[in-house]
């Protein structure tokens, strides 16, 4: 730009910054002009934007595309499983009766004496109720949960998913597996489907119903963790299951409750946790689980075989340990197999002629390497059956045939 007074070959500073800024304002104002076509639709740019074939956008995936698994109503493969398993799974609540007795103190006359009336004179009765899951197994009513849900109830309440609320009848209960059969009448009966627990594998989907700390209808989702872990590994020894291990959120009053696949097919039964751990839970299998079922319908009880023996698997370091142990009553020249430490009086195994000191090494002509597989070995055996042991006795090979009896109460392998 410019002034009238100014020769046209040069331009004071100021003019040639005025020049400079009409640039810069200029470029600004066609930004701003931009700005407005851009969004003003009656522009003539858009106008004549608008006369040019568009180019449709794509749609956005819908939501089933884009989350693997999620239908288009927001279904998956777990609400799927709840919708047909849940409605067999049950609440159960039990109740007992437990009788306190008077503590002998109260009974000291000069106790009496100095609180009169005040001490109880006869035993007290309280009580006790617990709550837990279980599922339904077939239209006969028969319902599947843990022993220790029923253990010594005087009554059983089943409480269904669609609000009916029916008395039970426990028909057995096998505290060696964890494992109880409640019977319940009623028309219409949902059931479950069963799975077959000897082909899960570690890594697969595994879902838990049930009712922990009061809380009806609870689902949670995980993975098998393991297989085959044994009571001692889980920590409850008075047990006789290999345990499946998951990460699924298991709380109590879940116990009793299904472990499902992701087909809706129950492939345990939840029963253990361990305290202060997150992320462990442990289920029997549902073959185990079964087999004891049938037992107890049929019959009311389970007969487990019984040894009647205290073992120890062998290393080099319990070999060492065992021989520096003046107590130990033992000098053990093996250093791998199942050592037995002590056999129990008028049991099969002294009957049989074991010792303290043998060494298993195969039981019904399978190799054992551990002292779980011993005890499974004596399991998959009926009472009375013949049971051959290989052992080493002061470096002698030796074939011994024992009976296993029936399991009794407060027993040893």
């Amino acid at each position: 730009m410019q002034s009238d007074n100014a020769s046209p070959t040069t331009q004071s500073g100021w003019q040639q910054w005025l020049s400079r800024s009409s640039c810069l304002l200029l470029g600004a104002g066609l930004a701003a002009t931009g700005g407005y076509f851009a969004w003003n639709p009656q522009s003539p740019l858009n106008q004549q934007a608008y006369a040019q074939p568009s180019v449709t956008a794509p749609e956005p995936p819908a939501v089933a595309q884009a989350i693997p698994g999620l239908s288009a109503t927001g279904d998956n493969f777990i609400s799927r499983v709840v919708d047909t398993a849940g409605p067999a799974v049950v609440r159960i609540n039990a109740s007992r009766t437990v009788q306190q007795a008077v503590p002998e103190v109260f009974n000291d006359p000069l106790f009496r004496r100095f609180f009169g009336s005040e001490v109880p004179m006869q035993p007290s009765e309280r009580v006790q109720r617990g709550v837990g899951s279980g599922f339904i197994l077939d239209n006969q009513g028969h319902v599947l949960t843990n022993a220790h849900v029923v253990d010594g109830a005087d009554q059983v309440q089943v409480t269904l998913k669609d609000g009916r609320s029916l008395e039970g009848q426990v028909l057995g209960s096998d505290p060696v597996t964890d494992i109880a059969v409640i019977r319940v009448e009623d028309a219409n009966l949902p059931t479950v489907q069963l799975g077959d627990s000897e082909q899960i594998r570690p890594g697969q989907w595994a879902i838990a119903i049930g009712n922990p700390l009061g809380l009806d209808n609870t689902v949670t989702a995980g993975i098998i963790s393991a297989t085959g872990r044994s009571s001692g590994d889980v920590g409850i020894a008075d047990k006789r299951v290999d345990f499946i291990q998951t990460d699924t959120a298991i709380n109590p009053g879940n116990s009793g409750g299904p472990l499902l696949d992701e087909q809706g097919r129950v492939i345990g039964i939840n029963t253990a946790i361990i305290q202060g751990a997150q992320g462990i839970g442990f289920a029997v299998p549902i073959n185990t689980a079964k087999e004891i079922a049938d037992q107890l319908i049929a019959t009311g009880k389970v007969e487990h075989a019984y040894l009647g023996i205290e073992m120890v698997t062998l290393t080099p370091e319990t070999k060492a340990e065992i021989n520096a142990n003046p107590n130990a009553g033992l000098r053990v020249e093996e250093e791998t197999g199942i050592l037995i430490v002590n056999v129990i009086p008028n049991s099969p195994a002294a009957s049989a002629g074991l010792r303290a000191g043998d060494v298993i090494r195969a039981v019904n002509r399978q190799a054992v390497a551990d002292s779980e597989a011993v005890q499974r070995q004596v399991s998959a055996v009926q009472v009375g059956d013949d049971l051959r042991l290989d052992i080493r006795r002061s470096g002698r090979d030796l074939t011994i045939t024992a009976q296993p009896g029936a399991l009794p109460v407060n027993p040893t392998r």
